[in-house]
């Protein structure tokens, strides 16, 4: 560990210990770099404003840290799918709150990490993990002094009083949906149920709003999940269609006015089980495309079910969801780019949130041309087939499908074929 030496009190180091919990939380993708707005403590140490957490990028570039652990991969639940089961004889470890603390203290003065993400298998019973991830926590914002970016996954099934109790330590909480119905959970996570996992989400997504509210009246009150809330879902693990899963992604988002919702490519670490598929490799393409359909209900305006629907269940794995969802209303198309409203034109494959913005303020001045939507960034070899400037247009003749699909698919490598690391951040990617 770099110039210091990890040293625990118990019978396996803390080095170990960290090895083994960090392997164990690798599945969890439920983080992201949002910020905070924490109120800094005088004297103590860290940053609570705006701080990212996990290992992502911001826009800029940069990396962004965190010290991303399980309190223990100890568990009472046999969930099918994780790599933590119960019946799994894999090497266990659990960490006491102190230990935690100190761990997360060590690692931040280094300037290893800007925040945390702890989560827990379930030890005894939900209740007794929740208070462990809070004692943790109590002992770096109380008695540490840390300012830092916590993120702490709710137990789903632990008393109100200890998520509500959590709350007032962490920046962002998440509670893991997992699956997309009730009933694949009941199959292959028998100890978990929906209902528990709704509950604890729809309490801190009550308790948000309080806040908020009590922040219009009083001057002091006590912060709650100051980031918000969060939820993962595996994608593969199940029959159940992309339809489905965005249909349930557009529910949680409306009811419960969640941050993100994190998709997880089902990776097959308990191969042995007839429950699970027999895939050779996690389906990363199908989690790219959830992604980005996500991307377009939350800020481009669209419904889960213009995306998909009945005879279209699944998103094409060889086509962004946004191209995909204009071949298949080309009726709509060609637009005057000159002309077209911001609504219109955030629909247009190729035009992003930024790039419309940029037509609308130049279009102010004068009429936009091919070339001058090519210099403000618009992603032409997408966008030429749906637009025309001045009245030209410049995609295929007779807004032919299947060119399009053609000339679209070939003028970029298939993400099935790509190697190099995919951002976020760029309108390319996320298929605008």
């Amino acid at each position: 560990m770099a110039s210091f030496t990890l040293r625990g009190n118990g019978e396996m180091n803390l080095e170990r210990k960290v090895e083994i919990l960090s392997e164990s939380a690798k599945y969890d993708v439920s983080c992201s770099s949002s910020g905070s707005k924490r109120k800094n403590t005088k004297g103590g140490i860290g940053n609570g404003a705006y701080s990212g957490i996990c290992h992502s990028w911001s826009e800029d570039g940069r990396c962004i840290s965190l010290l991303k652990i399980l309190y223990t991969n100890y568990c009472i639940y046999d969930c099918v799918y994780c790599v933590n089961r119960h019946s799994n004889d894999i090497p266990r470890a659990a960490f006491t709150p102190e230990e935690l603390a100190e761990l997360t203290i060590n690692f931040y003065r280094r300037n290893y990490i800007e925040g945390l993400f702890l989560s827990s298998g379930i030890i005894k019973n939900p209740d007794y993990t929740m208070e462990q991830l809070i004692k943790a926590m109590r002992l770096l914002r109380e008695s540490k002094g840390f300012n830092g970016y916590i993120h702490v996954k709710a137990i789903p099934g632990a008393d109100n009083r200890l998520i509500s109790l959590a709350g007032q330590y962490a920046d962002r909480m998440s509670v893991n949906i997992e699956l997309p119905t009730g009933r694949s959970l009941s199959m292959l996570a028998p100890q978990k149920n929906k209902s528990s996992i709704i509950g604890s989400m729809g309490l801190i997504s009550t308790r948000i709003k309080e806040v908020r509210e009590e922040r219009k009246t009083f001057k002091r009150v006590l912060p709650f999940v100051p980031a918000g809330q969060s939820t993962q879902l595996i994608v593969g693990a199940t029959p159940d269609d992309d339809l489905h899963i965005l249909n349930l992604t557009q529910g949680l988002y409306g009811r419960f006015g969640l941050k993100r919702v994190y998709y997880s490519a089902y990776v097959p670490v308990n191969t042995q089980s007839s429950l699970l598929p027999a895939i050779a490799s996690p389906p990363m393409v199908r989690e790219n495309r959830l992604y980005q359909a996500d991307w377009l209900l939350r800020f481009y305006g669209f419904k889960a079910e213009e995306i998909l629907d009945e005879k279209h269940p699944n998103l094409d794995l060889n086509l962004d969801p946004k191209s995909d969802w204009a071949l298949r209303n080309l009726h709509l198309f060609p637009v005057e780019v000159n002309k077209a409203d911001y609504e219109m034109l955030l629909r247009v494959p190729g035009i992003g949130v930024i790039s419309a913005r940029k037509i609308l303020a130049a279009r102010r001045v004068k009429a936009l041309t091919f070339d001058g939507l090519s210099r403000i960034g618009v992603v032409l070899k997408r966008a030429r087939h749906f637009i025309t400037c001045q009245g030209k247009y410049y995609g295929e003749r007779g807004l032919n499908e299947e060119l399009i699909r053609l000339s679209i698919t070939n003028t970029k490598r298939s993400f099935t074929q790509a190697s190099n690391q995919l951002t976020f951040f760029t309108e390319e990617f996320l298929g605008c």
